[in-house]
């Protein structure tokens, strides 16, 4: 059975971006992420990926060369006009309008036993955090402080999670953190 694996990379003090929606100090090296253990496990395990419409257009509708070659399910309550470039036999982008839930259900169909990736969109995956759908978070910290911004553990309603330490790790420039979210 597929796992849903909430990801965010976060500043030290909880954003997910700063006071003018940007995300640049939070991924000041690209490349030193994707040599990260984290990040090849993910890519190695990830049958498809979730994501907000706003993570869809940080990409400017162009995911050649996209790390996540998977099918993607962008929540939306719009599909743009044209096409996303860099689909091909193993990315397919496909946008869903009934809502988190349902873009969850069909990415855990389209994974089969691999895990479901939940990248980019802090309301997203609060949405799949609180409506009890996240299996596991990864949060990858990196040690900026922001001070204001968007918070990405707010909204999440009266019942939080309950969470397991699994895995932490330690990278250039980052921290990550693996939780199990205790059922």
């Amino acid at each position: 059975m597929a796992k849903v694996i909430v990801g965010m990379t976060v500043s030290l003090d909880g954003f997910v971006n700063d006071r003018n929606g940007s995300v640049a100090r939070l991924y000041p090296d690209l490349e030193a992420l994707r040599k990260t253990e984290f990040l090849k496990e993910a890519i190695a395990n990830t049958g498809a990926v979730v994501m907000g419409r706003r993570a869809y257009e940080m990409a400017n509708g162009d995911f050649t060369g996209y790390e996540f070659q998977v099918p993607i399910f962008v929540v939306t309550h719009r599909p743009p006009e044209e096409a996303a470039k860099g689909q091909n036999a193993n990315l397919s982008i496909r946008f869903v309008t009934e809502g988190t839930e349902a873009s969850v259900q069909r990415a855990k169909k389209a994974a089969g036993t691999r895990d479901v990736t939940v990248v980019g969109g802090a309301a997203t995956a609060q949405q799949i955090i609180r409506a009890g759908l996240a299996d596991e978070l990864e949060i990858g910290i990196i040690p900026v402080l922001f001070g204001d911004g968007l918070r990405f553990f707010e909204n999440l309603g009266d019942r939080l999670p309950q969470l397991e330490l699994m895995k932490l790790e330690k990278s250039p420039g980052r921290t990550d953190i693996r939780y199990r979210v205790a059922r």
